[in-house]
């Protein structure tokens, strides 16, 4: 599974599946072409029955991903053009929102810009002690384009927001884990026992349990009604209750106490 030159995909144990932005010496800028093979990358991956979780990473330690490439991006002046290159990159970061299983991104290094929304589009987030989260594109007189501004008021609320696009603030670890846009931080690298620890209970966790869950947020995520909510809710009790994994637990749980 290697989609392109500047994307690679490893197969991990517990049906983990690390998708790496691999344009180091360009600071993992989120080209056009790189953004449509990520959210390929990330589909393949969601449409596999033994995938557990995505985690989505940066090449090296200074960059997650540094947003859209500039000199690419030079050449859209009208608002056809405009339009055109939001929609197609808010397309890849969709195909993240939506993906039926977990996405986290471990941010090895600084997200920024777009690379900011990207980071918001994943699930979760385990950040480097090192990195740092910026919503920077007021620097460069524009706003978010790719549906981080949403994503970013439903994750921190709107004053918070405001403070940080309008500032156009790089956030620390620790002031990202305190305002809950990280939700781990990790001070030895993705091997290390930090990212680990997190990815664990997950590693661990029913394939379809994982599903469900995500077709729950999934629902919130889009605006879903209090009804509808619930109707995906039921169908999901439905899947996983029904399964042989719930019987097995179930058994086990009770031989245990009854010790």
């Amino acid at each position: 599974m290697q989609p392109s030159k500047d994307i690679t995909v490893e197969e991990r144990a517990g049906g983990a599946i690390w998708i790496t932005i691999d344009r180091p010496l360009k600071h993992n800028a989120l080209a056009r072409g790189v953004l449509a093979d990520l959210g390929h990358a990330v589909a393949a991956a969601g449409a596999r029955p033994d995938t557990r979780l995505i985690v989505l990473t940066g090449a090296g330690e200074r960059f997650f991903a540094a947003g859209g490439d500039l000199v690419e991006l030079s050449s859209v002046r009208d608002a056809s053009a405009t339009i055109d290159m939001a929609e197609q990159s808010r397309a890849a970061l969709d195909a993240v929102r939506t993906c039926p299983v977990p996405v986290l991104a471990y941010l090895n290094g600084d997200a920024i810009g777009g690379g900011a929304e990207l980071a918001l589009a994943c699930d979760m987030r385990i950040q480097a002690s090192h990195a740092r989260i910026g919503f920077i594109q007021a620097r460069l007189a524009i706003s978010s384009a790719w549906g981080g501004g949403p994503d970013l008021c439903q994750l921190v609320g709107g004053a918070r927001a405001m403070r940080m696009m309008g500032r156009g603030e790089l956030i620390d670890a620790p002031q990202a884990l305190q305002w809950g846009l990280a939700d781990a931080l990790a001070t030895d690298g993705p091997a290390g026992k930090d990212v680990q620890a997190f990815l664990e209970p997950l590693r661990t966790c029913a394939p379809q349990v994982l599903r469900g869950i995500k077709a729950q947020t999934v629902a919130w995520r889009q605006g879903a009604s209090y009804e509808t909510r619930r109707t995906v809710e039921r169908q999901q009790v439905l899947n996983t209750w029904l399964h042989d994994d719930h019987w097995r637990a179930s058994d086990k749980f009770l031989a245990r106490s009854a010790k």
